[in-house]
């Protein structure tokens, strides 16, 4: 059976997890990235992770720019912080992340005080991620070339821009900048994804599903999606570059094992 890897996933926002990694795993998925988005939700993708009957879950720890308060950033931080600095009580765990920049937000767009504080949240993950050697996996949506602009400041080597759906001419600059970006099962439908992954090298991108996003199926339904639905991803990807499953998927595979240092 051929074999994939899901790079971006909340597991905690799934109602059946175990239903969902039996699922993925018996649809080939071999590798799962959970990225927290607040504190529950770090803490719940590690107690996964710690389970032994799930060793394909990876753990990226982060702060969401939608999930910002005094109260989260207070209690975060310091949960990262023991995370990094005891890697053995933390399994897999491989990045930074879900952080970054959201300024298209209704309470954020008009407010200098709200971009400030993400701003000011973002450099902290970044801080970690260089002392720790980590990547990181960006939310960029409306702050595309601030994003880029403080990652590659802050010394970071390795950086995921997540969904990418921005400016061609920032993309370019951030596949320059030796960057990646990622795309999930909106390539089916969505114009700015599609522009962006056409643009983009084989050699330069990750596959995932940002589950529980909703994805269509037949008769028009749409629903949460799991990590088996990556495959969607591949099949998009496919059919918008004209390339063979086959190839593809050796090369995101391989780009998704180097990005995030999960062995083979």
């Amino acid at each position: 059976m051929a074999t994939i890897i899901d790079t971006h996933t909340h597991l905690y926002d799934i109602p059946d997890v175990p239903l969902a990694l039996r699922e993925a795993r018996e649809a080939g998925v071999t590798d799962v990235v959970a990225l927290g988005v607040d504190l529950i939700s770090n803490q719940k993708h590690l107690a996964l992770a710690a389970d032994s009957a799930h060793p394909f879950i990876h753990l990226a720890l982060g702060l969401h720019p939608g999930n910002i308060t005094p109260e989260e950033i207070e209690k975060c931080f310091p949960f990262f912080q023991n995370a990094l600095k005891d890697p053995g009580a933390f399994p897999r765990l491989v990045a930074m992340g879900e952080t970054g920049l959201d300024f298209w937000y209704k309470n954020v767009k008009n407010s200098d005080e709200k971009k400030n504080e993400q701003r000011k949240v973002f450099a902290r993950h970044l801080e970690l991620a260089r002392e720790f050697n980590l990547p990181v996996v960006i939310h960029s949506r409306g702050a595309w070339r601030e994003c880029l602009d403080m990652t590659v400041n802050a010394g970071v080597i390795k950086a995921n821009f997540h969904w990418y759906s921005g400016p061609v001419d920032v993309l370019g600059d951030i596949l320059d900048a030796g960057f990646v970006v990622s795309f999930s099962p909106a390539l089916e439908y969505s114009p700015e994804s599609r522009q962006a992954a056409e643009f983009s090298p084989l050699d330069k991108i990750l596959i995932e599903t940002d589950t529980p996003v909703r994805i269509s199926v037949a008769g028009g339904e749409r629903i949460p999606s799991t990590p088996k639905h990556v495959w969607r991803t591949l099949r998009a990807l496919c059919a918008l570059k004209g390339i063979g499953e086959e190839q593809a998927l050796f090369t995101v595979n391989q780009n998704a094992r180097a990005f995030f240092g999960i062995q083979g």
